[in-house]
């Protein structure tokens, strides 16, 4: 089959794009507004995108309560979604009003960065404190700006609970990292396989 995005014309019960680009990594959000109130929420548009120096972004269709909160104070926590809090991770998708605490609604309990202006999940295993570096609105085809906000940080500091290290790397089969596929789908990655780089003589 084959279909033209613009009239999005699949035939089939829902639309299959976002479980195309799929298992993506979930961005689970800390932030604090201006007004010292605190928020977590979960993106599925989330990915690192850079190694040197270390960038995420998290995206959203409208500017939602992480990207208000991180344009605001200019800093947001990336906390690590396991399978034994992906039931929280849900929760904390509730659309609660601005100023009403996620982490208290999932029962969850929030801790304050090193370096960052922002809370971070104590349950999760590793944590990213992040510095905005930029929030963009990226534009269609035709030039006009699209519905998203995208949110970019670097990442100045890393927290990663020892429990899930293991010969100096991080045990997967431990960490059991929980991934979105598409529409209410999750997966959990920790049945890991390895692939070494071909080597090309010459």
């Amino acid at each position: 089959m084959f279909y033209t995005t613009d009239s999005n014309r699949h035939g089939l019960a829902h639309d299959p794009f976002k479980a195309i680009v799929s298992p993506r990594p979930i961005g689970w959000i800390g932030s604090k507004g201006r007004d010292a109130s605190i928020n977590l929420a979960p993106y599925s548009f989330f990915n690192a995108v850079a190694d040197r120096p270390k960038l995420v972004m998290f995206s959203s269709a409208g500017r939602k309560h992480s990207q208000r909160n991180a344009a605001e104070t200019g800093v947001f926590t990336c906390n690590f979604v396991s399978r034994d809090l992906a039931e929280k991770m849900n929760l904390s998708s509730a659309a609660l009003p601005y100023g009403e605490s996620e982490f208290g609604f999932a029962g969850l309990t929030p801790k304050q960065a090193e370096l960052v202006d922002a809370p971070y999940v104590s349950e999760a295993f590793a944590v990213l404190e992040c510095r905005v570096t930029e929030i963009i609105e990226p534009k269609t085809l035709s030039g006009a700006p699209s519905e998203n906000v995208i949110v970019f940080g670097e990442v100045i500091g890393i927290r990663i609970d020892e429990a899930i290290v293991r010969d100096g790397r991080l045990d997967m089969s431990i960490a059991r990292p929980v991934a979105r596929m598409g529409y209410m789908d999750y997966s959990e990655g920790s049945d890991v396989f390895e692939m070494l780089r071909p080597r090309v003589e010459g």
